[in-house]
């Protein structure tokens, strides 16, 4: 029997009341899965992948905790200037080139949206709970990678 699932969730806390309710429904959802993790926090979404970038590296050299996954929470609301646009496709590409190019098995729980309101019916656990629902995804990309012999069974 495979071990729990050891995950490394990063919080960009811009929005920190945001992040909260994500945080909130992620925690709820590692904790149902038994997985043991570890909380850090960047200032906006656009840190997000190199901070998952950061803990890779240092897993794989030896010289920080080895992580199965890793959980991207934050929020961007869209503003007057296309600074919007920008962090959330450098976040979202970001994070991509990470999972495909270094074979990670990344939660995807950066909003994206127009308005507080919409982030907040989102983010909270008994609404969307998109926080949880991230850490679902990175579990069952954990899963996948354990299949293929990716990781160890």
């Amino acid at each position: 029997m495979a071990p729990p699932p050891h995950i490394m969730l990063v919080e960009a806390r811009y929005y920190a009341h945001i992040s909260d309710e994500l945080a909130k429904g992620a925690l709820a959802a590692l904790e149902a899965a038994r997985a043991t993790y570890q909380r850090v926090t960047v200032p906006g979404a656009f840190e997000i992948p190199a901070a998952i970038r950061f803990a890779a590296t240092a897993g794989a050299k030896g010289t920080g905790p080895r992580f199965d996954g890793y959980v991207a929470l934050g929020c961007v609301i869209r503003g007057e200037t296309s600074h919007y646009e920008h962090v959330c496709q450098e976040c979202a590409r970001g994070l991509q080139d990470l999972a495909v190019g270094h074979e990670l098995a990344i939660g995807f729980g950066v909003l994206t949206c127009e308005n507080e309101a919409q982030a907040l019916a989102r983010a909270e656990p008994a609404k969307r709970n998109k926080g949880g629902e991230a850490v679902r995804a990175c579990l069952a990309m954990i899963e996948l990678k354990r299949s293929l012999g990716l990781l160890p069974p």
